[in-house]
């Protein structure tokens, strides 16, 4: 149709005639592979009709696509890639000695499996015990989202020890059912702290709000590596561990393994709520450097063994001590003065800081305590005073620099909304004149 059958309305009649016609098909071209799109029945269809790729680079992109979050790497924080690498290890080496520590409970029960038999036990002896470990770990909930790596190492720890009962349990048959039923209430314990930890360890590495594809792409990595480490652990039990002996051998080793994946698994996660170690060493390094560190920045340094350590330059706070050990009533009529405006009380005893917090405090609320005891201990340190009069200038300067403090620690990525402390004391007050409440 020409532009002087348009002028005179044929394109209209044509049109009104033939109804409304669909949009033509076009072809979209990226990196060397064309795409031919339509509309069909007012849906979008694409047919690939040309991939001039390297077959690596179809394969490349084929398991990108199965195994990792859409728009990975740029829809992930930083250190995703490290996390997945040893996430598959950790999952492989597990699996390998979940069939050999079933296997070596057949063999302790009297029976002499092959090794494909030794897969189908576990769905009947993991049911006893490990539900009663399941629900005494239940009750930790909050502790796990306080320090979710740290729970996440011992849930694995405790996963490989009652595994490593399974296998010595054919060195006692006559305690079969006491070493297989402790085995497994051990790992009842390690299911519940995995799985409770799963969910903060995914959102620290969400980055469009794609939790849901991190967390589907995070379990069909697991499955893979679940499935290659069985059949590798069925290799091994048909060969060099068909003996007790031999499992013995291999059994530490692939634990081993399996911890040290779950160590840097855990290393490279960039968890971004406050907690008491996280707070601490943020305030540490604006006392020292005036600059504040990135979750990404912060993680390799977090104490994963041992994360109730104090730390000097920030105060060494203790939170959530007992007000009733660490307070007389007279004393906390004089903290309540002092920070009348504050959702916390702070006061400072033998080199340490003793903060508790209000039921409704935040985590900008933590970082104001924080800042105030490591204001105060700096200035003990370099002798300019001590006691209440510390106390009174450490939150002067507090009030000063907390503005900006508080946007450079949002601007680095912190979620300051809550204060994770885990199940340390509170307090609530009744009433201004009856005082606290724990």
């Amino acid at each position: 149709m020409n532009i002087l059958e348009r002028i005179r309305g044929g394109g209209d009649r044509a049109a009104v005639g033939e109804g409304p016609r669909e949009p033509e098909p076009w072809v979209e071209i990226s990196e060397s592979v064309s795409r031919l799109c339509s509309f069909d029945a007012g849906r979008v269809s694409v047919k690939v009709i040309q991939d001039s790729r390297p077959i690596h680079d179809k394969m490349i992109d084929s398991f990108l696509n199965k195994f990792f979050p859409s728009g990975y790497p740029y829809s992930v924080n930083e250190g995703y890639l490290t996390y997945t690498k040893f996430r598959a290890l950790q999952h492989f080496s597990s699996a390998m000695l979940h069939v050999l520590s079933t296997q070596s409970l057949l063999f302790a029960a009297g029976l002499r499996p092959t090794p494909a038999q030794a897969t189908a036990v576990s769905w009947i002896l993991k049911d006893g015990m490990q539900h009663a470990g399941k629900l005494i770990c239940s009750g930790m909930g909050a502790r796990m989202d306080s320090e979710p790596k740290s729970w996440r190492i011992l849930a694995d720890v405790l996963y490989d020890f009652g595994t490593a009962l399974e296998v010595i349990s054919p060195l006692c048959p006559q305690l079969f059912l006491e070493v297989a039923g402790f085995g497994n209430f051990a790992k009842g314990m390690a299911v519940v702290a995995a799985r409770a930890t799963r969910l903060p360890i995914y959102s620290s590495f969400a980055k469009e709000g794609n939790l849901s594809d991190l967390f589907a792409k995070g379990e069909a990595i697991s499955t893979l590596f679940n499935v290659m480490g069985i059949g590798a652990g069925i290799g091994l039990a048909s060969t060099v561990c068909s003996t007790t002996q031999g499992k013995l051998i291999a059994g530490p080793l692939l634990s081993v393994v399996h911890i040290y994946g779950v160590v840097q698994e855990m290393r490279a996660t960039p968890v971004n709520t406050l907690n008491p170690q996280r707070t601490a060493m943020i305030v540490a390094d604006f006392i020292k450097s005036g600059k504040v560190s990135s979750p990404a920045e912060l993680r390799y340094r977090e104490d994963l063994l041992f994360p109730n350590r104090l730390i000097e330059e920030a105060g060494s706070v203790k939170i959530g001590q007992p007000v009733r050990r660490v307070l007389s009533p007279q004393r906390i009529e004089q903290l309540k003065a002092t920070f009348s405006k504050e959702k916390f009380l702070l006061s400072r005893k033998d080199n340490s800081a003793y903060m508790v917090l209000e039921q409704s405090a935040t985590g900008e609320d933590a970082l104001r305590g924080w800042l105030v005891a490591a204001f105060a201990s700096e200035m003990e340190r370099s002798g300019v005073g001590s006691g209440d009069t510390v106390l009174n200038v450490a939150y002067e300067r507090m009030e000063n620099v907390f503005p900006m403090f508080v946007a450079e620690v949002k601007s680095r990525g912190w979620y300051t909304d809550q204060f994770l402390d885990g199940n340390r004391s509170r307090i609530a007050y009744a009433n201004p004149i009856s005082g606290s409440a724990l």
